[in-house]
């Protein structure tokens, strides 16, 4: 499958984005779907689920996105190795991701990741953000007790916002107050390696669920 060319942003509060999203039978998508779930926000094409979902097979794999080409493209890729531990799905979670959540099995949802974020810069499209305070208290309903969050950007600015919105809610406790010099998966996503490889800096942080 040919490498699918997208627009890099999309306005997340235009109207054909605000939509409820079908939801699939769970246990049709994943051989156990009693497995703990990581979901990653914003997945992109995928790939680092994709990478990940290889080397921790004792894991489940949600990615979301709301380009859904790219979804295509992902799921595709997925297909061709046959993982039966990951899925991706189109949407905006900024206005469905508590159905998504909802619709998962429950005491599943342990790990979470919000990676490279379109940092939006102009003031006047901070809203499209994709870390709202709505979208911290969805994660906050259904993660487990113990669930972890990780949160990484390359816009120091926009880490400070994310990590702000989820010290705002009282579910979530900061880990550390300083950067996370090293990544703590196993994989980067594709930012992050493109970030690393210019010499600039990548802001990480990372949260628990009490």
């Amino acid at each position: 499958m040919a490498r699918v060319r997208v627009r890099q942003h999309v306005n997340p509060l235009a109207r054909k984005f605000q939509f409820s999203v079908k939801t699939p039978n769970w246990s049709e998508i994943y051989t156990d779907i009693n497995k703990p779930l990581h979901i990653d926000i914003g997945c992109g094409r995928g790939r680092f689920l994709w990478k990940l979902a290889q080397i921790q097979e004792y894991q489940n794999f949600l990615g979301i996105e709301i380009r859904q080409p790219l979804v295509e493209e992902a799921n595709h890729w997925r297909d061709q190795k046959q993982l039966t531990n990951l899925h991706y799905i189109f949407g905006n979670a900024n206005y469905s991701l508590s159905s998504i959540l909802a619709s998962l099995p429950p005491e599943t949802i342990k790990t979470v990741s919000i990676l490279f974020p379109d940092p939006w810069f102009k003031s006047k499209h901070q809203r499209r953000r994709v870390v709202q305070p709505q979208l911290v208290e969805d994660l906050a309903k259904f993660m487990v007790s113990g669930g972890w969050v990780l949160l990484a950007s390359d816009v120091e600015t926009v880490a400070l916002e994310m990590r702000d919105r989820f010290k705002e809610n009282p579910r979530f406790h900061l880990l550390s107050e300083h950067w996370l010099t090293e990544n703590p998966l196993p994989v980067a996503s594709e930012r992050e390696i493109a970030t690393l490889n210019r010499g600039e800096p990548v802001y990480r942080t990372e949260f628990q669920a009490n």
